[in-house]
Parts: structure tokens; sequence; C-alpha cells
């Protein structure tokens, strides 16, 4: 079966390192995704910064569990990548590149590669993908705002 790969782009005013760190911690999620919650899955008493093999579990606003991802690269303030663990889509990976601007702030690169299925579900994805960048981007802007 063949593959359907897409890409989207936004601009942020805020830093790389404030990007990535929004990637990261699961408690933003919430604020600026359409996810109701994502929470990494380490052993309980376990603190410590996300690495890569670590798993999250990402929910609906209905709880349910929509898929979990595991982690196959990190690169601070530059990429973070990521590959279905378990769930609907499991041939899905995806990675954020994040690069300075030119007129400052942070370039947002969000790709993924699906197994391609359906045209209608194709279509989805590829809007889903150019929100999340967006709201990723905003919610980035947000906080520069609030610290100005």
């Amino acid at each position: 079966m063949s593959s359907l790969a897409i890409s989207a782009s936004s601009h942020s005013s805020a830093s790389a390192a404030l990007v990535y760190e929004a990637l990261l911690e699961a408690q933003s999620w919430p604020a600026w995704s359409a996810y109701a919650d994502v929470e990494w899955d380490v052993p309980a008493g376990v603190d410590r910064p996300a690495r890569v093999g670590d798993v999250r579990t990402i929910r609906s606003r209905t709880g349910r569990v929509c898929f979990r991802e595991r982690v196959v690269e990190m690169i601070p303030d530059q990429r973070f990548s990521y590959e279905q663990a378990a769930g609907l889509f499991t041939s899905h990976r995806g990675a954020v590149d994040l690069a300075p601007a030119l007129r400052g702030g942070t370039n947002i690169t969000w790709s993924a590669t699906y197994r391609h299925t359906l045209p209608l579900l194709d279509v989805l994805r590829r809007r889903r993908l150019q929100m999340w960048v967006h709201d990723l981007a905003s919610y980035a802007n947000s906080i520069v705002s609030r610290n100005s």
C-alpha cells in the first residue's frame, strides 16, 4: 500500500527553545491542540525529561485513548520525531522541525507520513496537520506576549 507524505509550516515569534518545550510539555497540549490529555508513560516515581524511546498516550476530549506515540529522535530546539506505537494509524510517523527565521522567531515545519487510505481521510489529515502547526505557533506566540 502506498504512503501519504504531508507537511505544514507556520512561523512563531517565539524562540525554538520555547516551541520545543511546548511540544514536550504534556500539560500544554490541551491549551493548543485538539487533544484533552497527553501523558508520558514513565515508571511511577521517575521524574526526568522525555528521551528517545519514551512513549506518550494522547487522549481525545471524550477521554478515549486516541493513540500512543514513541519518540524516535530528539534534537533539542531543532527536531522532535515520533512514530505511532499503538492506535488506528500504526503506520504514522511524524517530525516537527524548528529553524531560526530570518526575521526573528522560529519557522516550524510539521511533517507526517501515513499509509495512504481514503482520499477524504487524506484531506482531513492535511487540514489537521496545518491546524496543529498553526496552533503550536499561536500558543508559543501567546507565551511571548504574556512575558513581554
